[in-house]
């Protein structure tokens, strides 16, 4: 499974970050339009559990290819 970031949306809670239990996900260096360090994801380190995509209350995650959905 692929975790999608739409970091135009992400705000800086660290919500993610702090739950994240592999620690795949980090605030990028740059500052976005909106004035935050928009979150990414290291896809080495990254298991596709959707903690990410539960844990924020901004849709900024995406989780591609669920169980099941791949055929």
């Amino acid at each position: 499974m692929k975790v999608l970031v739409r970091s135009e949306r992400c705000k800086q809670c660290g919500y993610c970050v702090a739950n994240c239990p592999r620690k795949a996900i980090s605030f990028q260096e740059e500052i976005s339009a909106t004035g935050y360090r928009p979150v990414s994801i290291d896809d080495e380190k990254c298991i596709g559990c959707g903690i990410c995509y539960t844990m924020c209350p901004d849709w900024v995650f995406e989780v591609l290819g669920e169980k099941g959905g791949d055929k």
